[in-house]
């Protein structure tokens, strides 16, 4: 009976704390929101290409990348002719795809340099690394939803523009089982790597 009564209480502990640490989540997301779009604000970025309100984009967004299962990546672009908006969106999602081919490519460096690799294979991992850094930012650009994008007149001849993606925290997975097929040494390790991918898109 005594033990019936510890695990009803454990219980009941578990269901106050839940909550509790849901609604700590939920304002820290609100306090963050509120910061970034006071940021926008001051800098004097408007929503572009959208019906909603930025503040309803902008938490629609976070909802998804805070614990959500989501990535957040951030495409930039400039152009001196505001007729070319199009082009100027394109070149932000090309930076997107760049800046998380780069940030996997990174990942992968700082794995290999805390493993004691032989000089043969350290260089197969460089040669690998860049092989893979090429392939997601091709094969990424499938993967990537945008939430919203930002434009802003820097000048009477520049436009800046941001656009905000969210990606699934396991996406990079996807091009590294393809790239380490071409490297023996590679699949020796892919599991060490694929922990470190993993670990690093789902801790930001």
């Amino acid at each position: 009976m005594k033990r019936i009564l510890v695990i009803f209480i454990a219980m009941i502990s578990m269901m106050i704390m839940v909550p509790s640490v849901s609604c700590a989540q939920d304002k820290a997301t609100l306090k963050e929101i509120k910061k970034k779009l006071k940021e926008f604000k001051k800098e004097g970025w408007k929503i572009y290409g959208s019906t909603s309100t930025l503040e309803t984009a902008l938490t629609n967004h976070k909802k998804k990348t805070n614990g959500g299962g989501y990535y957040e990546v951030n495409g930039t672009a400039s152009v001196t002719d505001s007729k070319h908006k199009n082009v100027l969106h394109q070149a932000a999602q090309a930076n997107a795809c760049a800046s998380y081919a780069g940030e996997c490519r990174k990942v992968i460096g700082q794995t290999v340099s805390e493993m004691a690799l032989a000089s043969e294979e350290a260089a197969e991992f460089e040669r690998f690394a860049a092989t893979y850094q090429t392939k997601v930012e091709k094969e990424i650009k499938g993967e990537l939803r945008e939430s919203f994008a930002i434009i802003k007149e820097v000048s009477a001849n520049q436009l800046d523009m941001q656009v905000f993606y969210t990606v699934k925290d396991n996406a990079a997975l996807k091009s590294l089982e393809n790239a380490a097929k071409e490297s023996e040494v590679v699949r020796k390790y892919i599991k060490q790597i694929s922990v470190s991918l993993e670990e690093h898109f789902k801790s930001k």
